[in-house]
C-alpha cells in the first residue's frame, strides 16, 4: 500500500500475554492494518497501517480495555508570516506517524505536539523544513529574550535603510499637492528602489520560493508577486521609452510597499514580544543563586545544587530562591506577582513559602520543600505557556479561511488584471491594480487576531492569581450562567470559629477565659477557635491543674478550686444537667448546623455556666463576590456535604436561593451534570471530594491553597482563596473573548472591503500596502489593550 506507514504505539494497561493477544487482535481489525505485534515487555505495538489511520487504531485500543499515552513536545518555528503559514507547519507535522495532535502558534511562533511513543524529534524538524520553515526543540530554560531583541535590532535597521532609499520615490508624490511637479531621472529611482526589491525585500522572496516549492502559498508570496510586478512594470516601461521623453514609472510603489511591509512587520515583533510579558516576568523571578546553611555555615551556591531538605537563608529584600517552610525567623512576604496578593504576608515558623516571593524585613531559615520544574513558579510558568500555546475553538474558522485565503487571492489578482485588460484599460493600469490586490490581500491580521488576545488575556490574568489552564477554558468561560460553589474552604473559611455564646450571669469576657483555660495546649480545632477568640478580645488565660481528656465529651480540669468542664451535650447528660435557660438558642443554633459545647461547673453542685456554638466563618469576599455573579446576571449554587442546617445559614448570609446540602462526593458531579441541562456552568472547589465535579462542569475552578487533584481537574487555577477572583476569571475571559471577536472582525473588514476597492482601481499599491500594515499592527495593539485589566473592586458591589 503506497501511503501505509509503521506505527509504533505505547500501550498502557498490559499485565499479561493475554492482554497483548487482545491488544494484537483488536488492531488487526482495522481497516488496513498488517503486520501487528505486540511487546509486553516493552509495552509497545507495532502496525502496518494507513497513514490516516492513527485515530482508527487508537480507538481500536481503548475499545479493547487498555490506552495509547501521550507524550507532549514544543518546537520552535522559524519563517512563519501569517495564519496560511502556521496551517501548513500544521498539517506538515500532522503527517509524521506517531503525532496525535498539533497546535501552531504564530504568535509566539511556538509549535505544540502530543506525540504517540518515542518520535525522533529531527524527523519532526525534517518535516517542517520540507514545508519551507526551520524549527528547533524548544526548551524553557533556553534564553530567547536576546534572540528576540537581536532580530528587533536587524529588522530594525532593515526597516530604516529601506525608509531612506524609498522615501525620495515618494518625495515627489507628496509635494505634487502643493503645485510641485518633478520627478526623479529613471536611472536614480532604479538605483534607490533596487536595493530595497531585492536586498532588504529579499526575505520575502526566500520564503515565497519555499511556499511555492512546498506547492502552497502565504503572505511572502503576495509581496513578492505584487512588488515584483510593479518593479518589472517599470523597468518594462522605461526600456521601451522613445528616447528623450520620461515615462511615468511604479518604483515607488514596489518600494513603498516593502518598507510599509517592513514597518508592519517591526511593529508587529514588538506588539507581540509585549504579549508574551508576562512569561518573561515570571521568569525574571527566578533567582539564579542561593545562600545555603550547612552546620552553622553559609556559603553562596547555585539553585541546581540544592536538594530537598536543605536549609537556606533568605536576607531582608531577597527573593525566596526555593518552596519551603520556615524554620527560624519571622518576616512578612511579598508575594504579589506570584498570587496577586497585594498586601505582605506574615511568615514564622511553621508557614510555607514560595519562591520567587520577596523576604520583607527579616531573616528567615528556610527548609527546602520543591525544586526546579516542581516549584510552585515553575508551575505557574508551564499553565501560563501551555494556555498562550494553546487554540481556542474559534480559530478554526481562522484555519479553515487561511487554508484558501492566498490561492483565491492569487485568482482574484488574475482577474483584476484581465478584466482591466479586456475593459480596455492600458496594461500598466491592469498590472497596478493587480497589484494593489496583492498586497492589501496579506492575511497577517487573520493568523494574529487569536493567538494576540490569548496570550494578552492569559498574561494578564495570571499576574492577578488566575491561572487558566487553556484557550479553549478562556473561550468557554464567558458563556458562564450558572457557577457552584463548594462551601467548606471556598465560601467559608473551613476553619471553625465562635459565632455564638451565652453566659448564665452575662459575663460572656469571664466564660471565654474559664473555657479558654481549660482548653489551653490543645490542638483540637475547637480549642483554637476558643484561644482565638480569648486572643482577639486580649483576654488573659490562666493554668488549669489535674487537667483531662474526657474521651467522646470533651475536656475537664480545676481553676482557681473549681472543678470545670467543657463539652457536648453527652456530658451534660452525664452530670445529670439540662439545658435550662439556654434551651431555645441551644435548638436554635444547632438547627444552624452548629456544634454546640457546653461549659458545666462540677462541684460543688453541678450547674451550667455557659454555652457556645462554633461554625465556619465565611471567607472575606465571599459576599462580595456573589454580588458580583448577580451583576452578571450569573446564577449561584451552594453545593456541600454538610447538614442542611449550616448549608441554610451560609446560603442565606450570601444570598443564594439554590441550595444543594448533604451531597456525597459521589453525587456531587451528577448534580453538576444536571445543572448543565440549564446552562454552561462552572464548579468552584479546592478539595479532592471535589475533583469529579469539578471535571464534570464546562469550567472547572480551583481554589488557591486546595489540593493538587483539585487544581489538575480544573480549567482556570485561583493562586489565592478569595473567591472575589471567580467573577474576576469570567470578566477576563469576556474581554479576552470580546478581543478576539474583535481582531477577527476587523481582519475580515479589512479584506472585505479592501479587495474591491482595488480590483476597481480605488486604491494604488502604497495605499493598499499601508492598509495592509496597519491592519496587522491594529489587532496586536487591541489585543494588547487586555494588558492595562485590572479586577474590579469588589469592595464597592452593590
Amino acid at each position: 500500500m503506497s501511503d501505509s506507514t509503521t506505527f509504533d504505539l505505547p500501550i498502557s494497561g498490559m499485565t499479561c500475554a493475554s492482554c497483548a493477544g487482545r491488544v494484537e487482535r483488536a488492531l488487526s481489525n482495522v481497516v488496513g492494518a498488517s503486520a501487528v505485534s505486540v511487546n509486553l515487555a516493552t509495552e509497545q505495538a507495532r502496525v502496518q497501517a494507513p497513514r490516516n489511520s492513527l485515530p482508527a487504531l487508537m480507538e481500536a485500543v481503548q475499545q479493547a480495555g487498555y490506552n495509547v499515552p501521550a507524550h507532549n513536545l514544543e518546537l520552535s518555528i522559524g519563517g512563519m508570516t501569517c495564519a496560511s503559514c502556521a496551517g501548513r507547519v500544521e498539517r506538515a507535522l500532522k503527517k509524521v506517524p506517531g503525532v496525535k495532535s498539533v497546535s501552531v502558534n504564530l504568535a509566539n511562533e511556538r509549535a505544540h505536539l502530543e506525540l504517540l511513543g518515542q518520535i525522533d524529534p529531527q524527523l519532526l524538524i525534517g518535516s517542517v523544513s520540507k514545508a519551507g520553515y526551520t524549527a528547533s526543540v524548544w526548551q524553557a530554560e533556553q534564553s530567547t529574550h536576546n534572540d528576540q531583541e537581536q532580530r528587533l535590532r536587524r529588522e530594525r535597521w532593515s526597516l530604516l535603510l529601506a525608509i531612506v532609499l524609498a522615501l525620495p520615490l515618494v518625495l515627489p508624490m507628496l509635494v505634487q499637492p502643493f503645485g510641485l511637479h518633478w520627478m526623479l531621472p529613471a536611472w536614480a529611482q532604479f538605483a534607490l528602489a533596487t536595493p530595497v526589491q531585492f536586498i532588504f525585500g529579499a526575505r520575502f522572496y526566500v520564503a515565497a520560493w519555499k511556499a511555492v516549492r512546498a506547492g502552497a502559498g502565504n503572505m511572502d508570496l503576495l509581496v513578492a508577486l505584487g512588488t515584483s510586478a510593479g518593479y518589472g512594470l517599470s523597468i518594462y516601461l522605461w526600456a521601451t521609452a522613445s528616447a528623450g521623453s520620461m515615462p511615468h514609472l511604479y518604483f515607488e510603489a514596489s518600494a513603498v510597499v516593502i518598507a510599509l511591509v517592513l514597518l508592519g512587520k517591526y511593529l508587529e515583533s514588538r506588539a507581540k514580544r509585549q504579549t508574551a510579558s508576562a512569561i518573561r516576568t515570571l521568569e525574571a523571578l527566578r533567582p539564579e543563586r542561593a545562600i545555603q546553611v550547612i552546620d552553622g555555615r553559609e556559603q553562596d551556591v547555585a539553585i541546581n545544587a540544592l536538594r530537598l531538605g536543605d536549609l537556606v537563608l533568605v536576607k531582608p529584600g531577597e527573593r525566596f530562591p526555593v518552596d519551603g517552610e520556615v524554620v527560624e525567623g519571622q518576616s512578612h512576604a511579598d508575594e504579589a506577582l506570584i498570587s496577586g496578593e497585594s498586601l505582605p504576608v506574615p511568615k514564622q515558623p511553621g508557614d510555607k513559602v514560595t519562591g520567587g516571593a520577596i523576604n520583607g524585613e527579616g531573616r528567615l531559615l528556610v527548609r527546602t520543600q520543591a525544586l526546579g520544574a516542581e516549584t510552585v513558579l515553575a508551575r505557574i510558568i508551564r499553565l501560563v505557556e501551555d494556555a498562550q500555546a494553546g487554540k481556542a475553538p474559534i480559530q478554526k474558522l481562522v484555519d479553515k479561511v487561511s487554508r484558501v485565503f492566498v490561492p483565491v487571492v492569487l485568482l482574484l489578482a488574475l482577474a483584476t488584471l484581465i478584466g482591466w485588460w479586456l475593459y480596455g484599460a492600458p496594461l500598466e493600469t491592469a498590472v497596478i491594480n493587480a497589484v494593489a490586490v496583492l498586497v492589501i490581500a496579506c492575511p497577517c491580521a487573520l493568523g494574529l487576531a487569536t493567538p494576540t488576545a490569548i496570550m494578552a488575556g492569559t498574561g494578564v490574568a495570571a499576574r492577578h492569581g488566575i491561572l487558566i489552564k487553556d484557550a479553549e477554558a478562556l473561550e468557554r468561560a464567558h458563556e458562564v450562567s450558572v457557577v457552584v460553589f463548594d462551601k467548606t474552604g471556598t465560601l467559608t473559611s473551613g476553619t471553625p470559629r465562635i459565632a455564638h455564646l451565652s453566659a448564665i450571669d452575662g459575663n460572656e469576657a469571664t466564660l471565654l477565659q474559664q473555657a479558654g483555660a481549660l482548653q489551653r495546649g490543645s490542638e483540637h480545632p475547637l480549642a483554637n477557635a476558643v484561644l482565638d477568640a480569648c486572643a482577639e478580645r486580649d483576654l488573659p488565660v490562666a493554668d488549669v491543674s489535674a487537667s483531662q481528656s474526657l474521651t467522646g465529651r470533651g475536656i475537664a480540669g480545676t481553676l482557681e478550686g473549681r472543678q470545670l468542664a467543657l463539652g457536648n451535650r453527652r456530658l451534660l447528660e452525664e452530670s445529670g444537667l439540662s439545658a435550662g435557660p439556654l434551651a431555645d438558642s441551644a435548638n436554635t443554633w444547632e438547627a444552624e448546623g452548629r456544634t454546640l459545647s457546653w461549659l458545666i461547673e462540677q462541684n460543688p453542685e453541678p450547674k451550667v455556666l455557659g454555652l457556645f456554638a462554633f461554625g465556619d466563618t465565611l471567607k472575606p469576599g465571599a459576599l462580595q463576590a456573589i454580588k458580583a455573579l448577580n451583576k452578571q446576571h450569573i446564577g449561584s449554587h451552594l453545593l456541600t456535604g454538610d447538614n442542611r442546617g449550616s448549608a441554610r445559614v451560609v446560603a442565606e448570609a450570601l444570598g443564594i436561593s439554590n441550595v444543594h446540602a448533604e451531597v456525597l462526593p459521589a453525587e456531587k458531579a451528577s448534580t453538576v451534570t444536571e445543572l448543565k441541562k440549564t446552562g454552561v456552568v462552572a464548579m468552584v472547589g479546592d478539595g479532592i471530594n471535589d475533583a469529579p465535579a469539578l471535571a464534570a462542569a464546562d469550567i472547572g475552578i480551583a481554589m488557591g491553597g486546595g489540593t493538587d487533584v483539585a487544581m489538575h481537574a480544573a480549567g482556570i487555577t485561583l493562586m489565592r482563596g478569595d473567591p472575589r477572583l471567580v467573577p474576576a476569571a469570567l470578566e477576563i475571559s469576556r474581554k479576552t473573548y470580546a478581543k478576539i471577536r474583535q481582531n477577527l472582525f476587523w481582519a475580515f473588514v479589512y479584506n472585505l472591503i479592501g479587495i474591491p476597492l482595488a480590483a476597481f482601481g480605488l486604491l494604488n499599491p502604497v495605499i493598499a500596502g499601508a492598509a495592509m500594515a496597519l491592519s496587522s499592527v491594529s489587532v496586536v495593539s487591541n489585543a494588547l489593550l487586555l494588558k492595562t485589566w485590572k479586577p474590579k473592586d469588589l469592595e464597592n458591589v452593590e
